[in-house]
């Protein structure tokens, strides 16, 4: 991870470690921003903003410390200048400082690690992951397509692919990514999907699957 990385904040976007992410990048700080990076690294620090973004968000509103890097697979740039880019989530990490010489964010970070998991914790993930897939199929047979390949999937991909993909809101989003391991990543996402759908079968409120 580079020393200064530069960070992306955005309201309602939140990066998982071995997930992709679609970004449209227009404003020209942040053109800049993607300039550089495919110029060394191709490293992107993804953040999420915190609330009241609105009022300062020109300059350089709060966000929350913990974020995940990627690395920028795939780009396009757009004769306009914008530009269409791949992120891949590589590893999340905690803001130590941030630096403002140039247009854009930029920060000192260091590297969030996950817990090791005990013995017991591979069978309980097994099972949680089991729970998931339940929970999930009433909306994949209502849809008549899988937005992921769950059978193809090792545990850590798939529990932090929902947890990006599904309709979640950024500060549940948010409070995934700072779960300390795998397994308690799973066990918060399997609660948050039952308290979903339970609200879910009250009439006008939407499913949590796209």
């Amino acid at each position: 991870m580079s020393d200064l990385l530069p960070l992306f904040p955005l309201p309602n976007v939140v990066l998982f470690p071995s997930v992709f992410l679609p970004l449209h990048i227009f404003e020209p700080r942040y053109r800049e921003m993607v300039a550089d990076a495919i110029a060394g690294d191709r490293m992107i620090g993804m953040v999420l903003l915190r609330p009241g973004w609105e009022h300062d968000y020109e300059a350089r509103p709060p966000v929350y410390e913990i974020g995940s890097s990627g690395v920028i697979t795939h780009f396009e740039r757009l004769s306009d200048g914008r530009y269409n880019i791949i992120l891949r989530g590589l590893e999340r990490f905690r803001i130590v400082e941030e630096d403002a010489t140039r247009s854009y964010r930029r920060a000192i970070v260091e590297r969030v690690h996950e817990d090791g998991l005990a013995s017991d914790d591979r069978s309980v993930i097994r099972r949680l992951r089991a729970r998931l897939e339940a929970l999930l199929a009433p909306a994949v047979a209502k849809s008549g397509t899988e937005v992921i390949n769950a059978s193809a999937m090792g545990d850590e991909d798939l529990i932090n692919a929902l947890a990006q993909y599904l309709d979640l809101e950024p500060l549940e989003k948010q409070a995934l990514l700072e779960r300390n391991c795998l397994r308690s990543r799973a066990e918060a996402l399997v609660e948050l999907l039952e308290m979903k759908i339970m609200m879910s079968r009250t009439p006008g409120v939407s499913s949590v699957a796209h």
